[in-house]
């Protein structure tokens, strides 16, 4: 006959959650959507909220009051999790949210320290089309 051990679970390990006072938030506000992520001052993703995540569907994404909800969303989790008390605001885009998303910020005492567009910008356009030849 076989020995039988007694089989031991290990409790898992809660991962402690860290205490971030100041980080950065990205705003992605497109015509479709708005995305709002969290992050520390590295750049290493806290918390994240979308307008589609919230609820809204549709043409409904693209408003400025769907932005303003993500927006709430991911810090009132940031400020909850982590101790979010201030941010440098990166935007993204130029969809209706942009304003709103960074309006929500303040409403919610998060302290902005800067806010800065990182919009792409084209430089030199597209390639134009081939020569007509008749």
């Amino acid at each position: 006959m076989a020995e039988t051990t007694p089989i031991t679970t290990s409790a898992k390990k809660r991962k402690s959650k860290r205490s971030v006072p100041s980080g950065q938030v990205h705003i992605l506000a497109t015509f479709n959507n708005t995305i709002v992520t969290v992050t520390d001052s590295k750049g290493g993703v806290l918390t994240f909220a979308s307008a589609g995540g919230c609820g809204f569907r549709g043409s409904k994404k693209g408003t400025a009051y769907a932005a303003q909800v993500a927006a709430e969303k991911a810090i009132q989790a940031a400020k909850q999790l982590h101790g979010l008390a201030k941010a440098e605001v990166f935007i993204k885009g130029v969809g209706l949210g942009r304003d709103a998303a960074v309006r929500a910020l303040a409403g919610n005492d998060i302290q902005v320290d800067s806010i800065k567009d990182v919009t792409g910008v084209p430089h030199g356009g597209v390639r134009p089309r081939k020569a007509r030849r008749i």
